[in-house]
């Protein structure tokens, strides 16, 4: 279950068109040239330094891969235990934007974590001690201590009938076997 807290905006636009109240622009800008630089930098004892500096908690002897970036409004949300390694181009996300609210979320990944390749790490999540997440995964719930997890599954969850949104299932086999894994567990 992700922790997050719920920020309600009143004006007509979406959250992220008022970025800006959730967040000092001046901060954000530092932040996001210290990210920035952080993903071209070979050094990762460096990249750890710039880390702190900016609020994030990131363990010894954790390595950054290239391309990858923690959170650029909100990188004290990110705490990474030691020994970890994050993959290539992988963001560690600390906050989401959504039309009528924004939702800041701590996220915590324990030591010895493997993150693979191109993963995206939703706000609000624990990762385990020895989890390993396989490349390209979405991690949007709780990783337990030791879990092995892969995957990107897109689930129709509910039909609007707007036409703004419509969301449908993109691959039957996939429900299937959430289906049949769900009758599993009960």
């Amino acid at each position: 279950m992700r922790r997050l807290k719920s920020h309600p905006v009143t004006a007509e636009k979406n959250s992220l068109h008022q970025w800006w109240r959730a967040k000092n622009p001046l901060v954000v800008v530092w932040q996001f040239l210290i990210i920035t630089v952080c993903r071209f930098l070979p050094s990762l004892q460096l990249k750890i330094l710039l880390y702190r500096l900016i609020g994030a908690k990131v363990g010894k002897n954790t390595s950054f891969g290239l391309m990858s970036m923690i959170d650029i409004f909100f990188p004290e949300m990110v705490n990474i235990g030691e020994n970890c390694i994050i993959g290539f181009d992988t963001v560690i996300l600390g906050h989401e934007f959504l039309i009528t609210e924004y939702r800041t979320g701590p996220v915590e990944i324990g030591n010895n974590v493997m993150i693979g390749a191109n993963c995206t790490i939703l706000a609000g999540v624990v990762i385990g001690d020895g989890a390993v997440i396989g490349a390209g995964t979405v991690v949007s719930r709780d990783v337990p201590p030791g879990s092995f997890v892969v995957g990107t599954q897109m689930l129709e969850v509910k039909k609007q009938n707007s036409h703004i949104c419509e969301t449908r299932v993109v691959n039957k086999e996939i429900v299937q076997k959430v289906e049949e894994f769900s009758y599993e567990k009960n």
